[in-house]
């Protein structure tokens, strides 16, 4: 199965991916102090600095930090040659003031020798008369040169840090996580329509039916009924029932739903919920943008500086050189969104975001629902706004300028395909905004599937922005008619699944479902014959492409199916294309009505993929593309119900779609939307979807939280959880696409 390899440092730096899950605390272990000299009685040795002027002061060690440093790393004070033991569990505490108030020193265990790991930090907001801390965590590592050290740097102004009784005490007993649940009435936080389904899951120990009532927001019961059990579910393991109190039809705000004695988080009936996602699920590209600053009377909150043009301490992306020993020439890559919580843009993943908004936008051209004036323009509030281009074209293209300028120029090996991505040489850490990084940029070699994802994407755009430039039309069109040849030319040129450092790795070793995609939009796009020949030639073309996990960057065969199925064309057996689109609904219908949480997702063997939550949702978009083709009630309640559990409605009783919801995530793994680690930075922003549960938990953090974890529960809200709590630009693709389906049904 081909699966997304970020492999991301975040605040674990080069930890592999691969770490198996930690071991359990070794039975009787002595509780053993680390840090020699934590309480500076008489001496401040062994404790280094790093740009501060310190001293002891009133038994304390007592920093005063210069302002109008840059980076949290440009001053500091530490201790080396920790020594931590693998699978034990530690108690990191101190005591720290800071003056004036406001300040954020951040707390790190970690590698003090290159590359510098992190194995646990904490960032507190400090106060002038001071405060204690405590926080416990397993080592990951076996090491003998680790380092407790507080990171001062950053702020404009000068202030003094202050910090006693620092402790890293080994041989604590380990955290026991207990993720809150909230009440045991699980919904849709957000909303449900008027007129279309209206499903709830209550987790209860009883067997037999519950009565259960809805009320509106004065407490009015409104409509009442009985649960029906469901017994265990298997993506939780928890005993539930279904609620099913779709007969209610009324709008209103702050309805709850009460059974088994406990009562809901509040939601809405109507659709002006759906309507706003609609639009953030959009907006949140805006601020992924690399190579301009974002505006902040666009994005309050969230302006700032342009990231890799060359200022610095950037080293820019207008002349970016090869790998070593890849190619002798640099390109100007400027421009394109940051992929997800890094600072890379990859090409294979840029692909199938692409495409999924620009299918946004084609099928409200299409579909019976379609509503191409909502995204239209003037939408977004974006730079381009009001220039007659509708809003989420001008968005597309912003990505699709730079994966034009990551073809390989005429006259040098491999003319015509596509570099794979361009990230940093090495990881970075977090936070880092974008115009602070200061790592060399590197092109990474091109591959098959970037180049085909270029041909699909760019021959898309050809069709869909003729009406608005001709010029940009047809340098599209050219570019992937040179792509399509390049990628015939060199059908089996794959990217490296061990380069992942610096960035992730996307590798994948089967190109023909990029080739069937390439020829679906090259023929949709020009009628040609040699285009449909490949297609209805292609084993994909009749293949069963509807599996489990559903498409994704890795699997992108259905994105040439669901569009042969949809955008006019005269194709021979579209009416059997159109079917399979429609079986591979029925599948995931069926899958929806077998899960008591209502979703049309339930991987193999219940191990949840990284980005599930994306996952739910292109599985949705299929279920919705047969109502466009059938006008079948069954699937348009189904595709808007499958909204429910991203929104809620699930084990863990959270919304996975920031500012939704009474209880919704909002830590997500970012190097700038890093407010858990800074103040001074913001959280995503609102309508930004978490990856959501990973039955891998590939980071440490994760799998010290979550060992043991079943389906549903394989996530935590916290930054440092980069294999479940990660943002990525495909995953808001698939939220954008269902977003704006459900707002149609409104």
């Amino acid at each position: 199965m081909k699966r997304r390899r970020t492999a991301l440092l975040s605040l674990t730096a080069l930890l592999a991916t691969a770490l198996s899950a930690l071991p359990a605390q070794p039975a009787g272990a002595d509780e053993v102090e680390q840090v020699r000299n934590g309480t500076f009685d008489t001496t401040a040795d062994p404790w280094w600095t790093s740009n501060v002027t310190a001293g002891l002061s009133e038994g304390r060690l007592c920093a005063d930090v210069p302002g109008g440093t840059t980076n949290r790393w440009d001053a500091a004070v530490g201790q080396n040659d920790i020594t931590l033991v693998k699978g034990e569990s530690y108690r990191f505490s101190f005591k720290a003031s800071g003056a004036p108030e406001g300040h954020v020193a951040r707390a790190l265990v970690g590698l003090s020798v290159s590359p510098y790991d992190t194995w646990y930090e904490a960032s507190p907001v400090l106060s002038v008369s001071g405060d204690s801390y405590s926080f416990t965590f397993t080592s990951p590592v076996d090491t003998a040169q680790g380092q407790v050290a507080f990171q001062l740097g950053g702020s404009a102004d000068a202030w003094r840090f202050c910090m006693d009784d620092v402790s890293l005490l080994g041989g604590v007993p380990p955290e026991v996580y207990e993720p809150d649940t909230g009440p045991r009435v699980r919904v849709n936080q957000v909303a449900y329509l008027p007129a279309g389904p209206k499903n709830a899951t209550l987790v209860t120990d009883a067997t037999t039916k519950l009565p259960w009532q809805l009320k509106n927001a004065q407490g009015t019961t409104v409509a009442h009924g009985w649960s029906a059990p469901r017994g265990v579910d298997v993506s939780s393991g928890q005993n539930v029932q279904a609620i099913d109190f779709g007969a209610y039809r009324k709008q209103g705000t702050g309805f709850t739903l009460v059974a088994d004695g406990e009562t809901s988080r509040p939601f809405d009936i109507g659709g002006a919920a759906y309507e706003k996602l609609r639009l953030d699920a959009v907006k949140y590209y805006y601020t992924q943008r690399s190579g301009t600053p974002i505006r902040e009377d666009l994005r309050p909150g969230y302006g700032r500086r342009a990231g890799h043009v060359d200022v610095a301490p950037n080293r820019g992306d207008s002349a970016v050189p090869c790998q070593p020993g890849v190619c002798d020439y640099t390109l100007d890559v400027t421009g394109g969104w940051y992929d997800a919580g890094d600072h890379g843009k990859y090409v294979v993943n840029g692909g199938i975001t692409t495409w999924e908004l620009l299918s946004t936008h084609e099928r409200a051209l299409h579909a019976r629902t379609g509503q191409p004036a909502k995204l239209g323009d003037g939408t977004l509030a974006l730079p381009e706004s009001g220039n007659k281009v509708p809003d989420i074209l001008d968005e597309a293209r912003w990505e699709l300028e730079f994966l034009l300028k990551m073809q390989v120029p005429d006259g040098q090996p491999l003319a015509g395909m596509a570099h794979h991505k361009i990230h940093d040489e090495a990881w970075t850490g977090l936070p880092l905004l974008p115009s602070d990084d200061p790592q060399k940029r590197e092109l990474h070699p091109p591959s098959t599937q970037a180049t085909l994802n270029l041909a699909a994407t760019a021959a898309q755009a050809a069709r869909l922005y003729r009406p608005y430039d001709k010029a940009f039309a047809a340098k599209a069109l050219a570019a992937a008619r040179k792509a399509w040849s390049a990628a015939l030319a060199h059908p089996a040129v794959y990217a490296d699944p061990d380069d992942g450092t610096g960035g992730g790795a996307y590798p994948d070793t089967d190109a023909t479902d990029e080739f069937y995609w390439a020829a679906a939009e090259l023929y949709l796009t020009t009628g040609e014959k040699q285009f449909a020949d490949h297609v209805l030639n292609s084993p994909v073309h009749t293949a069963d492409i509807f599996g489990p996990s559903g498409f994704d960057w890795g699997r992108t065969a259905a994105a040439g199916r669901l569009d042969l199925a949809t955008v006019p064309s005269k194709l021979p057996g579209r009416d059997k294309i159109r079917q399979s689109v429609v079986k591979g609904a029925d599948t995931y219908l069926a899958t929806l009505r077998s899960q008591p949480y209502g979703m049309p997702y339930a991987p193999a063997n219940n191990l949840y993929d990284w980005g599930s939550s994306h996952q739910v949702l292109n599985n949705a978009v299929v279920v919705a593309t047969a109502y466009d083709i059938t006008g079948a009630s069954k699937y348009r309640d189904a595709a808007v119900q499958s909204m429910d559990y991203l929104l809620g409605r699930n084990a863990l009783n959270m919304s996975y779609v920031t500012g939704y919801g009474e209880a919704h995530a909002h830590n997500q793994h970012s190097r700038w939307y890093a407010h858990q680690l800074d103040p001074n930075l913001p959280n995503p922003p609102a309508g930004t979807l978490a990856g959501g549960p990973n039955s891998s938990i590939q980071d440490p953090y994760a799998q010290l939280k979550l060992r043991g974890c079943v389906g549903q529960f394989c996530y935590i809200d916290d930054i440092q959880s980069w294999s479940t709590n990660e943002t990525a630009i495909n995953w808001n693709a698939a939220l954008t696409r269902m977003a704006s389906f459900v707002a149609d049904q409104a």
